[in-house]
């Protein structure tokens, strides 16, 4: 037995000192190498020859197999199972690389590259016979790596306790982040270096409906800097997150180290496993340009090809909408005085009306009117249904039963009017995160929309979760969601998810995702606002996994047009709001004002009524995050190219360079500019619009205002 012993201490020690592998980017730009010591798995990155990511440990935390542990419980060290994460020897490698070239359904190019090397580690634990797999792949713009679990004798169920993966960084990096959270990402984002984020995380958060923090811990995507003579940014965050929890991550301050942190499921337990898995990818983009960052799709080359058969239903919209009007307090979403009613029991045509619901025929009809006359394709209307007297904060689950129209909304008249004037409606089912009964009620609710041709359905968690207990990103919600999205591809229906997870280029495998919110969009210029900066953020962050619903387009930002003596104000200038229709990607493309406020300024509507919501190429101008975003795109089957430019709460000089234009051509182009007097807080709706012929050597000078921005619509001159 002793002899044994020995030689199963020199097998370790064998395969350790040739545990050490390297892998390279298809460009040679970057090197990961990785090394078990003592044990223990290991990785770093370099880049030109650099070391961006310092050793970094690798592994998992289990609970015992087969208990399912109450959260009382889940620290009980006595009830600790073999861990993932030391004890390993290395019994395989395997390389393997690609280069492909796919087409999205919906994207920013009509073609993108999927290049990488690939890197599959096999380690063995010989004291308890279990295998994994540690998955690197090295593509031009950074790394994605993964766990994968074979079936095997030994580990065939599990539950996670933590996945420690960390990230272990060299520098004291300027970084752009949210305060880690398993229900909300809707804050404010933060500026600062690493080392002051435990003294600023106290105060970087506010209320929401649903919230649960994870102190010290930020949110990912996070966008990062380091500063000085030779600027370098790094992205973190995931693709792929699928059957698993969403992550957040835990920072050491001291030493600029991340470790992976899970959203716990209402037992406190992380993930309940079952071999054959895999764990999503873990994603480092890296790139001296910001404007590398921000044009990967390294999160989308991470998912798989979607399995669907038929994507013909799935297509760009834009849209408008009855919400605004409710979001200001003009109107409600609710029908009666009542506080108190029961789906299928109360008769609400008995009710007293409040005589402020917004979803009525009168209404709804003049929104079709309006939004068919200027080209649009889609009509969003919330309050439609009934329940909304009493659908928060009371943790309701029967809330919403998504197919019953309130007595001042004919469901069937105003869906036939719309038809006849070339609009379809976009159904709303907010669900109050009674996500149980959205279950039990999809195929009903979906069927309705078949019935009445409606292909488009915009959901909505707010509140806590049903079943109670659970976070909007834990396992079993990231596994509705993924239901309801594959229920909805079984009736040709596009969904586009509010208050939900993160997107994290999912939309490839799932394209009828067509867009989600999961941040802060435009409605939180009435809750409080967003900052001038918070812009030129998100497509850093939030964006890198997938478009979002941000729903721009407001040209009354003042409140008190509405309220006299009201202080709020949507802190932009009317031109902004123009040019974010192209720095941000949105195939479900909403102009988020009512329509007065446009009748006021069609000739600055034009604009949002010719920019296209789907492209064939996108061009990242000029970028950095927090200051600024310059952004040309190519529309979809057209020679049409648009480009739009913001900036945060300081004016900026830009020379527009059209270059990427086809040479020899000739095009007219229409700028939509801040006025000279223009001003977010004192002016906002000055603006000038102006045309002009210009070809591929033009170079054009624009001006932007504090907190400002333009668009340029540029068209061949046949």
């Amino acid at each position: 037995m002793k002899k044994f012993t020995i030689g199963a201490v020199l097998l370790t020690l064998m395969f350790n000192q040739f545990s050490a592998q390297s892998l390279k980017s298809p460009d040679g730009k970057f090197e990961m190498n990785f090394q078990l010591k003592s044990g223990i798995p290991f990785y770093n990155l370099k880049y030109n020859g650099a070391v961006v990511v310092e050793d970094s440990k690798l592994g998992l935390r289990l609970l015992k197999d087969g208990d399912i542990q109450f959260a009382s419980e889940v620290e009980n060290k006595n009830n600790q199972g073999k861990n993932l994460n030391s004890g390993f020897v290395k019994t395989a490698e395997k390389f393997d690389s690609k280069n492909e070239t796919w087409q999205p359904v919906l994207g920013e190019k009509k073609n993108y590259i999927n290049n990488y090397n690939e890197l599959a580690v096999t380690l063995n634990q010989p004291e308890n016979d279990r295998s994994i797999v540690i998955k690197f792949r090295l593509f031009n713009d950074g790394l994605g790596f993964r766990y994968e679990f074979p079936q095997q004798k030994n580990l065939n169920y599990f539950i996670i306790k933590e996945e420690d993966s960390e990230i272990d960084l060299p520098w004291d990096m300027k970084a752009w982040w949210l305060a880690g959270d398993y229900d909300t990402e809707e804050y404010q984002t933060q500026t600062s270096k690493l080392s002051e984020i435990p003294a600023k995380w106290p105060t970087s958060f506010e209320g929401n409906a649903s919230q649960n923090l994870v102190k010290n811990g930020v949110q990912i995507p996070l966008m990062m800097k380091k500063e000085g003579a030779s600027p370098l940014y790094i992205n973190l965050g995931e693709a792929a997150v699928i059957n698993y929890p969403a992550a957040n991550l835990e920072l050491d301050a001291d030493n600029f180290k991340f470790k992976t942190h899970l959203t716990p499921d209402a037992q406190g337990a992380k993930g309940y496993m079952q071999t054959p898995s895999t764990t999503p990818w873990r994603t480092i983009i890296v790139s001296p340009k910001a404007e590398v960052v921000l044009d990967s799709k390294m999160l989308f080359n991470l998912n798989e090809p979607t399995k669907y058969t038929d994507t013909s239903y799935i297509h760009p919209t834009k849209y408008m909408g009855v919400w605004w009007e409710m979001i200001i307090g003009k109107s409600q979403w609710a029908y009666s005085t009542a506080n108190n009613v029961h789906i299928g029991e109360t008769d609400f045509t008995k009710l007293t009306p409040n005589g402020k619901h917004a979803a009525n025929n009168t209404k709804v009809k003049e929104y079709i009117d309006f939004a068919s006359a200027n080209g649009f394709q889609g009509l969003l209307i919330e309050g439609w249904n009934v329940g909304w007297e009493d659908w928060f904060g009371h943790s309701k689950e029967f809330v919403f039963d998504f197919i019953t129209p309130y007595p001042d909304f004919d469901i069937k008249m105003l869906n036939d009017y719309a038809h006849s004037k070339g609009i379809k409606l976009i159904m709303h089912h907010e669900t109050s995160g009674s996500a149980t009964n959205y279950e039990r009620w999809a195929d009903k609710a979906f069927k309705l929309m078949n019935d009445y041709g409606y292909d488009a359905v915009k959901t909505g968690y707010v509140g806590n979760i049903i079943p109670r207990g659970e976070h909007h990103y834990s396992q079993w919600t990231i596994n509705h969601y993924r239901r309801i999205i594959e229920k909805a591809n079984e009736y040709k229906i596009m969904v586009n998810s509010h208050e939900s997870v993160r997107p994290t280029g999912e939309s490839r495998t799932y394209p009828n995702w067509i867009a989600a919110e999961a941040a802060r969009g435009t409605e939180f210029e009435a809750f409080g606002g967003n900052n001038p900066d918070h812009q030129t953020i998100l497509p850093f962050t939030r964006w890198m996994g997938g478009p979002m619903d941000y729903t721009p387009g407001i040209f009354q930002t003042k409140f008190d047009y509405y309220f006299p003596g009201d202080k709020r104000y949507v802190k932009t200038t009317l031109a902004k709001q123009l040019g974010l229709y192209v720095v941000m990607y949105q195939p479900l493309q909403m102009a988020a004002d009512l329509p007065e406020n446009y009748a006021k300024h069609m000739d600055a509507f034009q604009f949002i009524k010719d920019v296209a919501a789907d492209w064939d190429d996108t061009k990242i101008l000029t970028a950095e995050p927090g200051d600024y975003i310059h952004t040309a795109r190519k529309a979809k089957g057209t020679d049409n190219w648009f480009v739009g430019g913001i900036t945060d709460e300081n004016p900026r000089d830009f020379t527009v360079d059209f270059s990427f234009l086809d040479k020899g051509k000739k095009y007219e182009a229409t700028i939509y500019e801040d006025g000279k007097d223009a001003d977010y807080i004192n002016n906002p709706q000055s603006y000038h619009i102006y045309k002009k012929t210009i070809t591929s050597k033009t170079k054009l000078p624009v001006h932007l205002v504090r907190s400002g921005g333009y668009a340029i619509s540029v068209k061949p001159i046949k």
